[in-house]
Formats: structure tokens, sequence, C-alpha cells
């Protein structure tokens, strides 16, 4: 517990550090938010906000994931610190996704960002060399927990490997959802992980609480600029980045399902945007006043504020539900 304290609080400082350094550069290079003509008035005034702030919890996380794999390897614990990299590798890279298409938009000035098709080809790749490090590489078994019912179902390789596949993608595109309000998804996200991390703590996965907590501290750093009125935005960058991470240690963990608890919010968030659009095709209006969810909030009058605080707490509370049923 003291060294996940220590990382923590380490790449708390760290993620700070990057901070003052990263966002004066965005603002040089106008990296700059594009905002909704048709969403929230309030919105509008942040058009030109630096975005693409993920970059911080990019460069937090490696630095402090490679001190943490120098040490652990000081204190002879090779595994542990081996395991590390695998984890850091798919949150990377689906950041570095989430870069490239940021990148092409607010750099390049290129509207369209990375083709969808290129885009998703891109996670998928990134996806399946994890599901095959679990599989083959940790030679994991492929039970999965249920929550609630507290029992592991056995799942033929065949299955499995698509469903872990699909687990990642949906994860990273409803956290990537999530993020429209400033500091509602690196809130949501930090609360989520936190779940995560106790598991892990709980299950003596140091691997797990080291890793997590490293992301909480990069999180958290990173949250002290995107609290409102945010000084940056985490952009693509930051989204694809979390919805990696809470996916791949669900799925280390051997608990996909609990997702659908404790990361209620992003899936509720998911759903708006599928129902909005299925709603708007059959009837040519509008099911909520605008999707996803947290935007619908925001037209009855909402604060962003009251938003982030009102989600976050809900998360809290299925985040304690979710440890008391595993």
């Amino acid at each position: 517990m003291r060294v996940e304290t220590s990382m923590l609080i380490i790449t708390f400082i760290v993620a700070i550090i990057a901070g003052f350094i990263i966002i004066p550069i965005l603002r040089k290079l106008k990296v700059g938010q594009i905002e909704r003509d048709d969403g929230p008035q309030s919105h509008l005034k942040k058009q030109g906000t630096p975005t693409m702030g993920g970059i911080i919890m990019i460069i937090t996380m490696i630095i402090v994931v490679t001190g943490a794999y120098i040490f652990l390897i000081l204190q002879e614990k090779n595994e542990t610190a081996n395991r590390l990299i695998p984890m850091l590798i798919l949150t990377i890279g689906f950041g570095i996704i989430g870069f490239v298409d940021d990148f092409k938009k607010l750099v390049l000035k290129n509207t369209k960002g990375l083709k969808p098709s290129y885009k998703m080809l891109g996670l998928l790749f990134i996806s399946v060399i994890y599901v095959v490090y679990l599989v083959q590489g940790l030679h994991i078994q492929t039970n999965t927990y249920i929550p609630i019912l507290k029992i592991y179902i056995h799942m033929p390789i065949y299955i499995y490997i698509p469903f872990a596949i699909i687990v990642i993608l949906a994860t990273t595109n409803a956290v990537n959802l999530t993020d429209g309000i400033d500091g509602l998804s690196s809130s949501v996200s930090a609360i989520i992980i936190t779940c995560l991390t106790v598991i892990g703590m709980m299950a003596t996965m140091e691997e797990i609480s080291i890793f997590g907590s490293i992301v909480i501290g990069a999180i958290l750093g990173f949250l002290m600029f995107n609290l409102h009125p945010a000084k940056v935005f985490m952009g693509d960058t930051g989204s694809l980045l979390l919805g990696g991470v809470i996916s791949a240690i669900a799925l280390y963990l051997k608990m996909p399902f609990i997702l659908i608890i404790i990361a209620l919010i992003p899936v509720l968030e998911t759903l708006s945007v599928m129902i909005q659009v299925i709603y708007f095709k059959k009837t040519g209006k509008r099911f909520f006043k605008m999707a996803p969810l947290h935007h619908h909030f925001e037209l009855l009058g909402w604060k962003e504020s009251k938003v982030v605080i009102i989600f976050s707490l809900i998360t809290l509370i299925l985040c304690v539900i979710g440890l008391k049923i595993i």
C-alpha cells in the first residue's frame, strides 16, 4: 500500500509539472477546441481552449511507469515489472490513435480527422494484440467473473477473444462519448479506475495496484487543469487512453461485466447516442434535447459543475455497490 501511495503522489506531481509545460505549447500551436454551433450556448466561449491535453497523461504515465519498472527490477520483482509494460502499451497505443485524430483535425486543420475506418482498424489492431497477450502471454484462463452471482463462467477461446475485443472497443468509445464537459470524463474515469485498482489490491495483484495508482495520479494531476473553467481539454488523445486503461484492467481482473455497474455513466452516455440516432431515423424528432446524455441535462438548465458532481457521485455509489457484490 505504501508503494502504491508513493506512486500516486509522484505521478500527480509529474502530471502537474507536465501540464505547466505542455499547455503553453498547445496554446502557442493554437491547438484549440472546436465547439458545435447546435450545442449549449455556454460552450461557445470555450472555442480556442487548448485541447489534446491527453498528452499530459501519456507523458506522465510513460515517465512514472518506466520509473516503477526500474524500481521493481531493483526489488527483484521482475514478473510484476514485466506485466506493467503490456498495459502501458495498450493504453498509450490508444492514446496515440486519439492523438493522430486530434492532430489532423486541430493542427493540420483537416476537419474530418483520422478516417473512421482507419481509426477503428488501429483500435482493433491494438485490442487484438492485448487480448492475445492475455491468452497466450499470461496464459490466463478464459473464465469470466459474474458479479452478484459471484461465479465464474468458462468461455471457449473462440468466444472469449472476440468478446474481449468488443469490451475494449466499447469501453473506449463509451469514455470518448463521456468527454464533453469540463472535468466530467476525467472525474468519472478516475473513480472507476480507483474501484478497479482496489479490486486489484483485494486480489493481491501488485501489477494492477501499481499501474492503477499511477493512472489515478495522472488523471488527478490533469484534472487540476481540466476542472471548470477548463484550461485544457483531453481530446481523443485522453479519452481513448482512459477507455483503454479501464478495459485493460477489467479484462486483466477477469471482471469485464463489472463495468456494466461501475461504468454505468459511460454506458448511459453511449445508449443515449444510440437512442437518439434510432429515434430520429424513425420519427425525424429528437428523443433527447441533445446527445450524449450530459448535454441533455445542460440544455435542461443544469450547470456544467452540477452535471459533473451528480454523474461523479452516481459513479462513486455504483463503485461502492460494485465492491460489495463481487
